[in-house]
């Protein structure tokens, strides 16, 4: 039992809640593994509950609530009346922001404990975890708390005013590799604009994400007519099939971050020494479950050999081990059935004819682990050029040298247009590059740097809307309806 106070400036609320804990490296890391439903923590109606497991070591960490249909409508019922009748979507948009700072600061107060949880449920290494997973997410509700007073309406000429109203009740919809981070990029903005929300994590993982909402649930919040903005973060035909029904329910709004495959160019007077690490943090990066990472790599033939060379090099220096050992570079995948369709990937790779430099395969160890891979002789026709792997696998092809305009209509050649990245001492190319490349990120001589204040979301088939961000581009745009 975990018992936690926060004070507002009239009132004292005290949280109760049932965990299940778990000692790790001798630390009690405390894990809530009901669905959160109306201010309390509570079984699913009908009882039912699934494991959640280690990727470490593939042990059970806890048994969770396997939602049912009836448990999401007595969520959306729950915040519809939050909307209708509580204080959040009515107060001061100042006193929502101070909420929202205070929620920043317990956060980076309880960072190492989420980081572990973090580590522990979805395999991400200790000190990325701490960094991004937990420290963007920080970032991400202080940024929107700052917007808070903010989300205005201006007077056009003939006197008339516009006003910003939250939408109401909204549903989010957040994938298995950054858990806590996506949950943050949505609900900062959702809450700051006023709205209330029902979240439904990945079924696959979800111990900080607070099992607001899981199980296989997401067609009723697709449905339902009480929810009026559905944000969702996840695959291709998923995301066609939410957009059908929300159109078909009640005509919500939607915003879609769908699949990627992200091209990288790498120009022969790149810096190479830097092409090299953040080539390799372009694809490897959270063990390649990164919905930017670099799905191909185009690198310019004169430098190729060299290029190939010394990613093999630095990939042999990498320790491959406990994501909770500081020291350790790549921890193992999210689950086993990922685990299981990367090395179906490399199999397939290498029965097309593309060569397999290093890796493609499972490690011979306890637990999810997949071994960084190299490809090269990557031909545009291939499976593995078109099709992203989500996990450690650096897929390569060469272009010839001079042939920006040959390598561009390579590199757009693609349904999917999340980002892409190009490395060049020529600053003059580079800005040619960046502009014809069909993404909606555009990274120059580095690559995941993503900022909250920089609008995030592609095109394509890799969706549309747009987290993070400031002003009209932001996604507090997508959470309100001008009135």
């Amino acid at each position: 039992m975990f018992v936690r106070r926060l004070r507002g400036e009239d009132q004292e609320e005290e949280l109760v809640i049932d965990y299940v804990t778990k000692d790790v490296n001798n630390m009690t890391v405390k894990m809530p593994y009901q669905c959160f439903i109306n201010g309390n923590f509570e079984d699913a109606e009908d009882g039912k509950t699934y494991s959640t497991v280690n990727p470490t070591d593939g042990s059970v960490i806890c048994k969770v609530s396997y939602a049912s249909v009836a448990d999401v409508d007595r969520a959306v019922s729950a915040a519809k009346e939050a909307f209708d009748n509580g204080p959040w979507g009515k107060m001061n948009p100042r006193d929502r922001g101070r909420l929202l700072y205070r929620l920043a600061d317990l956060m980076e107060e309880h960072q190492e404990e989420l980081a572990t949880i973090e580590t522990i449920d979805s395999g991400a290494v200790y000190t990325l975890a701490l960094k991004t997973h937990v420290g963007m997410s920080i970032q991400t509700f202080r940024y929107f708390a700052g917007w808070c007073d903010k989300i205005q309406a201006r007077p056009n000429r003939n006197l008339t005013f516009t006003k910003k109203e939250p939408l109401g009740v909204c549903a989010i919809v957040i994938p298995w590799n950054y858990p806590l981070m996506m949950l943050a990029w949505k609900s900062a903005a959702c809450l700051a604009a006023g709205n209330t929300l029902v979240l439904k994590p990945a079924q696959v993982k979800h111990t900080n994400t607070k099992t607001i909402i899981s199980g296989l649930v997401g067609q009723r919040m697709s449905d339902h007519p009480d929810i009026r903005k559905l944000g969702f973060t996840g695959s291709t035909p998923i995301g066609k099939q939410i957009m059908k029904s929300c159109a078909v329910s009640n005509l919500k709004k939607v915003s879609l971050e769908l699949g990627g495959k992200s091209p990288l160019i790498i120009f022969s007077d790149c810096d190479m020494d830097k092409a090299v690490r953040m080539g390799m943090s372009s694809v490897y990066f959270n063990k390649g479950e990164n919905c930017i990472a670099a799905g191909r790599l185009f690198v310019e033939e004169s430098i190729h050999d060299e290029y190939i060379r010394r990613v093999v090099e630095e990939i042999k220096k990498m320790k491959t081990g406990d994501p909770l050992d500081r020291s350790t570079d790549h921890g193992p995948q999210n689950h086993k059935a990922h685990l299981d369709k990367l090395v179906e990937y490399c199999e397939l790779g290498v029965k097309e004819g593309a060569t397999l430099v290093y890796g493609g395969r499972q490690v011979d160890r306890q637990g999810f682990f997949m071994e960084p891979t190299v490809f090269t002789d990557v031909e545009d026709h291939m499976f593995i050029a078109k099709e992203e792997s989500f996990g450690p696998v650096m897929v390569v092809s060469k272009f010839k040298d001079g042939d920006v305009d040959g390598v561009l209509s390579r590199a757009n050649n693609t349904e999917f247009g999340l980002a892409s990245g190009v490395f060049t001492r020529d600053i003059n190319k580079a800005m040619y590059v960046s502009e014809r490349l069909e993404a909606g990120t555009v990274f120059v001589n580095t690559y995941n740097k993503t900022d909250v204040a920089a609008p995030f979301g592609g095109f394509k088939q890799s969706g549309f809307g747009k987290d993070l961000g400031k002003s009209e581009q932001n996604a507090l745009h997508h959470y309100s309806v001008s009135l």
